[in-house]
């Protein structure tokens, strides 16, 4: 898969859309390392910390699309939602979400 450079101004979804639509797994570690070397051109943050964000902010996103997307990009990626943890361990009903999402505001 032939992947454009991502534009040092490049949105949410120019970022993470492209993981979405991954299916194998060289290819994840090519637009991963992609993503890694954006997040480090646009800051301070050590290699450890830009992996670590891009893989919260990857499982994030894939959090927007159905389980079967979500499933992959986590297994390719490595990465699982950062509120609501992996989809392999089921998804929060709505009522467990807005828990979530309200004890996160009280923090």
């Amino acid at each position: 898969m032939d992947f454009v450079s991502l534009q040092p101004k490049a949105t949410i979804g120019e970022c993470y859309g492209p993981a979405m639509e991954i299916q194998e797994q060289a290819d994840a570690d090519h637009y991963f390392a992609m993503l890694v070397e954006h997040n480090l051109s646009h800051g301070e943050n050590s290699r450890e910390k830009a992996e670590e964000v891009e893989r919260a902010n990857l499982g994030y996103y894939a959090g927007y699309h159905d389980d079967e997307t979500r499933a992959r990009v986590e297994r390719l990626f490595k990465c699982a939602h950062p509120i609501f943890g992996p989809i392999s361990k089921g998804k929060p009903t709505a009522e467990e979400a807005f828990e979530m999402g309200r004890k996160m505001a009280q923090q």
